[in-house]
């Protein structure tokens, strides 16, 4: 790489750490805040012996109470403990992605790291510790492991690197299904590569002039892959056997999480978030694959990133929800992507290729810089901090020892205010939601006639209802519920909204 090229990379570089550096600190205050407080009730009541899914009614995947479970035992449950797992996960993450980016360049595997933490950062309070961010770290060693044993001669090393890479998709499995999308494809790639290397030999592995080496045969090495895969599975399903959660994680997941709550919010259509910084990633590999194809330098760490790239891909879309948090795959792959071709283009004065590939690098990361900045205050993230310290002092005040509160909400703040109390709820239902959709659907009346017997089983001192319901619907939504609406017009209103309203039981004289 010429001076000058040089000198201008480390200015970039420099300036893109300092923003990252300075958007660090100005985040420092993040309040924990939207989805991670619902994991974070979900595991303190599992660590105080509740049976997840059977105590606990969630959607969520083992893995996530397990990291859940870890932060709040080990760092706790506050706004500071979030904030440092946060930012630990993102300094993880990035440093994975130039391990990936590393045989590249030393400055473009540092300009990747750089890259995704802009882009997370620039999400806001909110994305802070969401699973798909959580799940990138494994997608990304998972497809390093690959990459390795791909790169590798064969024998021990090179099956441990596939191992390795099978153990980290699993654990990616157990946070978000999904994940088994990458796994097979980078499973049809172990057998591709392997039955290639058996087929074409060692001289006509010499005369490609790239080294896709395998390990010892397809059966051999994709058996050691799903071995590494299937691991951290099989043991979740251990523990929720052993704690007796099986039952009711079946019936979550092929009850209601695949044929109903699959379905729900599909309707209002997918958006792409700060589209302007896509177009540039977008951009960046497109010119990547379209210049190491050309040039007929596609190898198997290229491969290994197009097939995540892919799965990025298929990983929003098949969601279908279209939050921007499941563009994280996505990101992360196309990250490493648009750093695969700038130093080298750089080096070897490929001007044609390396100036559009400098430009979507600048381009992209400013544009990420400028929404981390606008948003590293956390306006609205900070409104909802504020009503979750508004309801834990009014639930205080009204609560006794041993009493119990019904929350009726999806992400408000109200279940974060009964873990900041350590109150329980006297069902097993965290949101409302799924309440309020398919109600004609046997599994819907099963779990309104589940609630509406718990709450006269074990009634509740108090019953907050929130205004804001998901996918839509405001107060008025309870008005369908017919059993519960009658058990509110037994309790008095005694704080009427806005936002939430708070019903407390009668005198019990």
């Amino acid at each position: 790489m010429g001076l000058v090229a040089s000198v201008a990379c480390l200015i970039v570089l420099g300036v893109g750490a300092m923003a990252v550096g300075w958007l660090v600190w100005r985040s420092r205050a993040w309040p924990l805040v939207h989805d991670a407080p619902l994991m974070h009730y979900v595991a303190w009541r599992i660590a105080q012996g509740a049976v997840p899914y059977r105590d606990v009614f969630d959607m969520n995947f083992p893995g996530v109470y397990v990291m859940h479970l870890f932060v709040v035992r080990v760092l706790g449950a506050g706004d500071v403990a979030w904030r440092v797992f946060d930012l630990g996960w993102l300094a993880l993450t990035a440093g994975v992605i130039g391990v990936f980016v590393a045989p590249w360049g030393r400055l473009a595997a540092v300009g990747a790291g750089v890259m995704f933490a802009l882009y997370h950062l620039a999400g806001g309070a909110w994305q802070a510790g969401q699973r798909d961010f959580l799940l990138c770290v494994f997608l990304v060693a998972g497809a390093l492991g690959v990459t390795r044993w791909l790169e590798s001669a064969a024998g021990a090393r090179a099956r441990g690197a596939l191992l390795c890479g099978g153990l980290a998709l699993g654990a990616a499995m157990t946070i978000k299904p999904h994940a088994i999308a990458l796994a097979a494809a980078l499973a049809m790639l172990v057998v591709l590569a392997a039955w290639r290397a058996g087929s074409i030999g060692a001289a006509g592995r010499a005369r490609s002039g790239v080294a896709w080496r395998a390990g010892d045969g397809a059966l051999a090495s994709l058996g050691v892959f799903i071995a590494g895969v299937v691991t951290a599975p099989a043991a979740a399903l251990a523990w929720l056997g052993a704690a007796g959660a099986l039952p009711a994680w079946r019936a979550i997941v092929f009850d209601y999480l695949v044929p109903l709550y699959s379905r729900l919010g599909r309707g209002a259509g997918s958006s792409i978030y700060r589209p302007e910084a896509w177009i540039a990633l977008g951009a960046g590999v497109v010119i990547t694959l379209a210049s190491v194809l050309a040039a007929r330098r596609f190898g198997p760490r290229h491969a290994v990133a197009a097939l995540g790239t892919l799965y990025g891909v298929v990983h929003f879309a098949a969601q279908g929800k279209g939050w921007e948090y499941h563009l994280y795959p996505l990101a992360a792959f196309a990250i490493v992507l648009l750093f695969a071709e700038l130093e080298p283009a750089l080096a070897h004065g490929r001007w044609p290729v390396a100036i559009p590939l400098a430009l979507a690098v600048v381009a992209g990361g400013g544009m990420l810089a400028a929404k981390a900045a606008n948003g590293s205050a956390a306006g609205w993230e900070r409104a909802k901090a504020e009503r979750v310290r508004r309801l834990t002092d009014e639930l205080a005040a009204r609560l006794s020892p041993g009493d119990t509160v019904q929350v009726l909400d999806t992400s408000g703040g109200g279940i974060h205010a009964l873990l900041r109390l350590r109150v329980t709820e006297p069902t097993r239902f965290v949101y409302d939601f799924h309440f309020f959709h398919d109600t004609a659907h046997p599994v819907i009346r099963a779990l309104r006639a589940e609630l509406a017997r718990g709450l006269a089983a074990r009634p509740p001192r108090l019953i907050v209802l929130f205004e804001e319901g998901w996918p839509a619907g405001g107060y008025e939504r309870v008005d369908a519920f017919v059993a519960l609406r009658e058990r509110l017009a037994g309790y008095d209103l005694v704080r009427p909204g806005p936002g939430y309203r708070i019903y407390a039981q009668r005198d019990r004289s």
